[in-house]
C-alpha cells in the first residue's frame, strides 16, 4: 500500500490529469491484462477450488474500507469472550481462483502489487477477481483464510490459528460511518469492540516500542485553473482498524517461526543521519521534539488534522526505507528479522488481492496451522519472492515518487518566481550548494540550488525557479 495517499479530483481535461496519463505511458505501466489472463480470471470466477473450505457463514462479518472500495481484502467478526476477547478475521483466499504456473499466476508475479496513482489505481489482478468473485462484498459467500485470534483482557495475544471457510460478510462499512457509531454509542457490540480491541492493541504497541504512522491521505482539488492541498486526517477508527490487520502480521509471523519455515516483512532500525534529517524537518514545520524524546512519543503526540503535523507525518515515512522481505527454513531467522516500526516478528498476509507475497504467507500458515507441510508449489516459490517483492516495490516506490513530483508541482504552477519560506532539512555529500527545503506553505519538499554553501538547518528565504506538471521537477534557489 503507498506510503503516501494522494488524490485528484477535478475534471478530466486538467494539465495535471494529462500529466498523470503520460506518466502511465512513460513507466511503461500496464494498460490492461491479456486475452489469456482475463479468460482464466473469468473461469476461475465462475469454479473457484473450494475443497477443504469449512461452512462459517453464520459469522456475521463485516468490512471496513473507503467507501468506493470494491477489493475487500478483510472481514471482521470481534467477540467477547470469557478469557477476554475474540477476533475471526477472515482474509480473501486468492488461492482458491489462481491456479499455480498458470497464466493468471506468471502475470500477478510480473505485477507483485497494485499500482495506486492520484487518478486511479492499476490491480493485481483483474477485476473479474479483486472487485468481484475474490472480493469479499457483502451479501456474498465467498473462501477466506479466516484467522482466529484469542486475545487476554490486556490485549496480549494468547493462540492463533487459520483455517479455510466459507464466510459471508453481512455488511460493507467505512471508516467514518464505523467513527459515527461508535461515538453515538448506537454500534452494536461486535463493532463497538474495535474500539476496545484497538486501544488495547495501541497500548501494546507502546509497550513494545512500536509505531503506527497515520499518514493522511492528501486531495489536490483544481479550482479556478488552480490547484490546492486538501489533507484528510486519519481517524481513530482507521488506527483501531490497522491494528487488527497488525495483530494478525504479527500473528502470522509467530506461526511461522514456530513451523521453522516463513517469509518476513523486515525494517532495520533506522540510522541516526535519518533521524537527524527529520529533526531538522519538524524544526522547519515547528515541531517541537525536545532532545531527550524519542521519536514515536514525538509521532504519538501529533494531530494530522494540523497541516504542519500532517506535513511531518509525510516525512516520518524516510524512516520506513530499508523494509524488505526476508525468507528463512529450518527454524533459521534472517538478521534483521523484527520490524523496526512494528517492533516485533511480522509479515504481510491480510492484502492477498494487492499484493503478491500475501498469497504465500496465508498459504505457510494454512499448512502450519494444519500440521502439514507447505505446498510444493508455494516452496518453489519463496527463494525468489524477496526479490520479486523488492523490484515491485521499487516499481511503486518510483510510481509514488513521480506521481507526488508532478502533484506538487501543479500546486505552484505559474508561481515561478514567488518568494517561499523554506527550511534547508539536508545538503548534498560534497557539494553543499545542493540540497533540499522544506517549503511551510503548501507543505512540499523539493531541491534547491545555490551559488554558496547552503545553510542546513536554517531557515531560508527562496524563490521558485523552475515549475508545472509538464517540468515536474520542482526547483528553488535562495532569494
Amino acid at each position: 500500500m503507498p506510503r503516501r495517499q494522494i488524490r485528484v479530483t477535478g475534471t478530466d481535461g486538467t494539465p495535471l490529469r494529462a500529466a498523470l496519463g503520460a506518466l502511465r505511458t512513460e513507466l511503461g505501466l500496464p494498460a490492461g491484462f491479456p486475452p489469456a489472463v482475463l479468460a482464466e480470471a473469468a473461469e476461475s470466477a465462475r469454479s473457484p477450488d473450494l475443497s477443504g473450505h469449512e461452512d462459517a457463514t453464520d459469522l456475521p462479518f463485516l468490512t471496513i474500507d473507503p467507501p468506493a472500495s470494491t477489493d475487500l481484502d478483510q472481514a471482521m467478526f470481534l467477540e467477547r469472550c470469557p478469557h477476554g476477547f475474540r477476533v475471526h478475521y477472515a482474509i480473501a483466499d486468492v488461492a482458491a481462483f489462481v491456479r499455480p504456473g498458470g497464466a493468471l499466476d506468471a502475470e500477478a508475479h510480473r505485477r507483485v502489487t497494485t499500482l495506486y496513482l492520484p487518478d486511479g489505481r492499476i490491480p493485481l489482478h483483474p477485476e473479474v477477481l479483486s472487485e468481484g468473485a475474490a472480493s469479499l462484498l457483502p451479501g456474498e459467500t465467498r473462501p477466506a483464510a479466516l484467522w482466529r485470534i484469542d486475545l487476554d483482557p490486556e490485549g496480549r495475544t494468547v493462540s492463533a490459528e487459520v483455517r479455510r471457510a466459507l464466510v459471508r460478510s453481512r455488511a460493507k462499512l467505512d471508516h467514518a460511518g464505523v467513527q459515527r457509531q461508535i461515538d453515538a454509542g448506537t454500534a452494536e457490540e461486535p463493532l463497538a469492540l474495535l474500539r476496545d480491541i484497538g486501544l488495547l492493541r495501541e497500548q501494546q504497541e507502546i509497550a513494545r516500542g512500536g509505531i503506527s504512522l497515520g499518514v493522511p491521505e492528501q486531495e489536490v482539488v483544481e479550482r479556478d485553473g488552480r490547484y490546492d492541498l486538501v489533507h484528510r486526517a486519519l481517524l481513530p477508527a482507521d488506527g483501531w482498524n490497522a491494528q487488527i490487520s497488525l495483530l494478525t502480521g504479527m500473528a502470522a509471523a509467530g506461526i511461522m517461526r514456530d513451523s521453522g519455515t516463513g517469509i518476513l516483512r523486515t525494517l532495520p532500525v533506522a540510522p541516526d543521519g535519518a533521524v537527524a534529517r527529520l529533526r531538522r524537518s519538524a524544526e522547519a514545520l515547528h515541531i517541537e521534539w525536545p532532545h531527550h524524546v524519542p521519536y514515536a512519543e514525538v509521532v504519538r503526540s501529533l494531530d494530522p488534522a494540523q497541516g504542519n503535523h500532517a506535513a511531518f507525518l509525510q516525512d516520518c515515512t524516510t524512516l520506513l526505507r530499508g523494509a524488505g522481505y526476508s525468507v528463512f527454513e529450518h527454524g533459521h531467522l534472517p538478521t534483521p528479522a523484527v520490524h523496526a516500526a512494528v517492533a516485533e516478528l511480522y509479515t504481510h498476509c491480510t492484502a492477498p488481492l494487492r499484493r503478491l507475497v500475501d498469497r504465500y504467507a496465508a498459504e505457510l500458515c494454512l499448512a502450519a496451522t494444519a500440521g502439514h507441510e507447505p505446498p510444493e508449489w508455494v516452496l518453489q516459490a519463496l527463494p525468489a519472492l524477496p526479490e520479486e517483492m523488492a523490484t515491485g516495490t521499487r516499481r511503486a516506490g518510483t510510481v509514488e515518487r513521480e506521481c507526488v513530483d508532478l502533484v506538487e508541482a501543479a500546486l505552484v504552477e505559474g508561481r515561478v518566481g514567488e518568494v517561499f519560506d523554506g527550511f534547508v532539512i539536508d545538503v548534498k555529500d560534497g557539494d553543499p550548494a545542493v540540497g533540499t527545503v522544506h517549503i511551510e506553505h503548501p507543505a512540499i519538499v523539493a531541491r534547491i540550488e545555490s551559488g554558496t554553501p547552503l545553510p542546513l538547518g536554517e531557515r531560508l528565504r527562496v524563490r521558485l525557479t523552475q515549475a508545472g506538471p509538464r517540468t515536474p521537477k520542482l526547483l528553488f534557489a535562495p532569494a
